[in-house]
């Protein structure tokens, strides 16, 4: 059995430039669309695409559903399953237009690649998303060792993701100059910082206790006074790695460049979680945490609105849909509470018919008081 198909991986190299291209996909999509492809070939044997018939379709989504990750020895979820899926019959429907194909390929036959609507309606269902309270966050914080420079970046980068609810690869790529102590802000410039959708936009910081930003701060003032490192140089830098005195490579300070990745940044929350004795939260539901902290401080429509722009949404529904759903609990407790309140709680009529006596009251009008 041949590794590859040469006609095929020609063709794959035209759709992937199509997709980054045309379609202005980014490399971690193409990435997704390359390992569809891959896992199909596989299956096949790398035959030919020009060779494509509906029944292999219909042959991969048996195979598929019957695939573990090697991760976890489980089978693939339904999920997975519909994001492979999808991207190839993208892919096939691409391809059915392309010359030297389009007389080989029926477009529809790239419909067989949809999942059952049962498997369908499995793989779309939404699902809570777990976040850390505030309290866990902050405990998590005040828990962490600061030390050592190494101990006091990390403190300060899981305290920054509280305050900005920046994701983390916009906060491995920031630089110094994009946090402003004295306006108590984070420009996050897409020509620079790794934002998603690369979109430009600036963070204020949020509420969540002036220790948390003061954790920032002081880490912001230990690389310019101290370090004495520039506007350029990393907001958090990686880990300089040199010879012990056992001659062995190990941590040894910071290095005066920046994470290539943001994996370094999901280990620190592990080990952070880990000591603090909590469950381990990843850096992106943070975001949860703060959406759930400003449905409790916001009061008006425009000031959740604020709240929403700051996470870098342009639409509110955004936050509300993605991270604003009430969890299980706190649904339970809302509503009980609601129904406490009533018992409680003059009508909303009764509240009127006060006002009104106690205003003709302090006018004189000679009428008995207010209940």
């Amino acid at each position: 059995m041949t590794k590859h198909n040469p006609e095929n991986e020609r063709i794959k190299h035209r759709y992937f430039h199509f997709l980054r291209e045309a379609k202005r996909y980014s490399d971690a999509s193409v990435d997704a669309a390359a390992k569809a492809l891959r896992r199909f070939e596989e299956d096949t044997r790398n035959r030919d695409f020009k060779a494509f018939h509906f029944e292999q379709a219909v042959a991969f989504k048996r195979h598929l559903a019957q695939q573990t990750g090697q991760r976890s020895g489980e089978k693939l979820s339904k999920v997975t399953q519909s994001v492979t899926v999808k991207q190839l019959k993208q892919f096939f429907e691409w391809l059915a237009m392309q010359p030297g194909y389009k007389a080989r390929i029926q477009y529809t036959d790239a419909e067989y690649f949809n999942l059952s609507e049962k498997d369908a309606r499995i793989a779309t269902a939404h699902r809570e998303g777990k976040a850390p309270t505030l309290e866990q966050v902050r405990r998590v914080i005040e828990t962490m060792p600061h030390e050592s420079e190494i101990e006091r970046r990390n403190r300060a980068l899981v305290a920054f993701t509280l305050l900005t609810g920046a994701r983390d690869a916009a906060i491995a790529s920031m630089k110094l100059k994009h946090v402003d102590l004295a306006a108590g802000c984070v420009h996050q410039d897409a020509r620079e910082v790794k934002t998603k959708f690369s979109k430009s936009f600036v963070t204020t910081f949020f509420p969540v206790g002036d220790g948390i930003q003061e954790i920032v701060a002081n880490w912001v003032r230990f690389l310019r006074e101290e370090k004495l490192w520039g506007n350029d140089d990393p907001l958090f830098p990686a880990t300089r790695i040199a010879l012990n005195e056992a001659r062995q490579f190990a941590p040894w300070g910071l290095d005066r460049k920046p994470w290539s990745t943001a994996t370094p940044i999901r280990t620190i929350f592990r080990d952070a979680f880990n000591q603090a004795e909590l469950p381990y939260f990843n850096p992106h539901s943070l975001r949860k945490t703060l959406v759930q902290l400003g449905e409790k401080l916001c009061k008006t429509p425009e000031e959740f609105k604020a709240w929403s722009q700051n996470l870098g949404h342009a639409n509110v529904l955004t936050t509300l849909m993605s991270y604003g759903t009430v969890g299980t609990d706190r649904q339970g407790e809302i509503i009980r509470g609601l129904g406490a309140a009533r018992e409680s709680e003059p009508s909303g009529a009764d509240a009127i018919a006060d006002a009104v006596l106690r205003k003709l009251q302090s006018a004189g009008a000679g009428l008995p008081a207010a209940r």
